[in-house]
C-alpha cells in the first residue's frame, strides 16, 4: 500500500478510478474494517483501485481542542490498512483550513480531482466537510452531477453493543482485553518504537524493550501477558505499564516489554505487542529479589496463553 501525505506528495497521486473509504478509522475496529473491506471488494469487482482517506490527527483536536487519546497512532493505522488490502492511503493534515472546507469542495478537490473517486464508501455515522454536512444523503443528491456512487456501511455490533471508537477506548482503559478483542476483531495491540531504557530489567534477569507508543491509548497500569513478533519468530511477552515503584518510585509511566526467550537488540525498531490478559496490578516489593521472583512467576503464567477469540 502506498501512503501519501497531503500536501507533500498529493500532486503526484497516479491517475486512476478509485473506490474510496473515508474516515478517521481510529482503532480500525470491526466497523472500520467493514467499511474498508467493502471498498476493497468493490474495487476488485469494478476493476478500480481502492483508496483510504484519513487524517493525521483526531479532528476534535482542532474543532474543540480536546481530542481523546488515539487507540492507534497514524503509523499503526497505516500498518492495519495495508493488512486489509488497500492500494493507497491519502493522509490529510487536519487543520482549521480543512475544517472550513465545505462538503462539496472536499468532494471536488480531494475525492474526485485528486483521487478519481467513482464510488465513495462511508460508515453509517461518518461525515465530512464543514459542519459535518457531507454524508451518504449528500452524496446521493449530487451523484448524477459528479458521476459517483455512495455506499453506506451499517454499524457493527458485538452482542447488543454498538462498536465505536469510544466504546473500544473505554474497555481498553479498564483493562477488559477480551471485550476489546471482540470489538477490534483481533487482540488489542500496542505498536511502539523501541527506545533506550536504563537497563534495570536486564539487571534483574529480565531484559525489556521500552516502547514509545507515539501517543496511543494504553490500558491502566498493571502487568499484562501477550505475544510479539520479531521477524518470523513469535515470542510470549510480559508487559509492565506503570511507574516501577520498586526500582524508581515517582518516575514517569513506561511501557516495558520482556520477550521470553529473546536475545538481541531491538532499539530503533517498531514492535507490535498483542495483549491477551491482565495478570496483576503493578506492585511495590521490598527488595529487587522479590520483584525478580514475581516477574519469573509472571513469565510462567504468560507462556502459552491463547489469544482472545476473534469476532466475525
Amino acid at each position: 500500500m502506498k501512503a501519501i501525505f497531503w500536501k507533500d506528495e498529493a500532486k503526484g497521486i497516479p491517475l486512476a478510478q478509485r473506490v474510496v473509504a473515508l474516515g478517521m478509522f481510529d482503532g480500525v475496529h470491526l466497523g472500520h474494517q467493514k467499511t474498508i473491506s467493502t471498498a476493497v471488494a468493490l474495487a476488485e469487482e469494478s476493476g478500480y483501485q481502492s483508496a483510504i482517506v484519513t487524517f493525521d490527527r483526531h479532528p476534535q483536536s482542532v474543532l474543540s481542542g480536546h481530542a481523546p487519546p488515539l487507540i492507534t497512532s497514524l503509523r499503526h493505522r497505516l500498518y492495519l490498512f495495508e493488512c486489509l488490502g488497500a492500494d493507497l492511503c491519502l493522509v490529510l493534515h487536519f487543520d482549521r483550513f480543512l475544517a472550513a472546507t465545505t462538503a462539496r469542495e472536499f468532494l471536488e478537490k480531494i475525492l474526485i480531482d485528486r483521487l478519481g473517486a467513482k464510488i465513495i464508501v462511508l460508515g453509517q455515522n461518518a461525515t465530512f466537510g464543514k459542519g459535518g454536512e457531507g454524508n451518504c444523503a449528500f452524496l446521493e443528491r449530487v451523484s448524477v452531477e459528479y458521476g459517483i456512487e455512495c455506499r453506506q456501511v451499517s454499524l457493527a455490533q458485538v452482542g447488543d453493543r454498538v462498536v465505536s471508537s469510544t466504546a473500544v477506548r473505554e474497555v481498553i482503559t479498564h483493562g477488559d482485553l477480551e471485550t476489546a478483542a471482540a470489538m477490534l476483531g483481533r487482540p488489542f495491540s500496542l505498536l511502539g518504537t523501541v527506545v533506550q531504557g536504563d537497563g534495570m530489567g536486564a539487571k534483574l534477569g529480565f531484559p525489556t524493550a521500552n516502547l514509545n507508543l507515539h501517543h496511543e491509548a494504553r490500558p491502566s497500569r498493571g502487568v499484562y501477558a501477550g505475544r510479539a513478533h520479531v521477524g518470523e519468530k513469535t515470542y510470549d511477552v510480559v508487559v509492565n505499564i506503570g511507574v516501577r515503584p520498586t526500582v524508581k518510585a515517582g518516575s514517569e509511566e513506561r511501557v516495558e516489554v520482556h520477550l521470553i526467550g529473546f536475545q538481541g537488540d531491538l532499539r530503533g525498531q517498531d514492535l507490535d505487542v498483542a495483549l491477551f490478559k491482565r495478570l496483576r496490578d503493578e506492585m511495590h516489593f521490598e527488595t529487587t529479589g522479590a520483584l525478580a521472583e514475581q516477574i519469573r512467576r509472571d513469565c510462567e503464567q504468560a507462556q502459552g496463553l491463547s489469544s482472545p477469540g476473534k469476532t466475525t
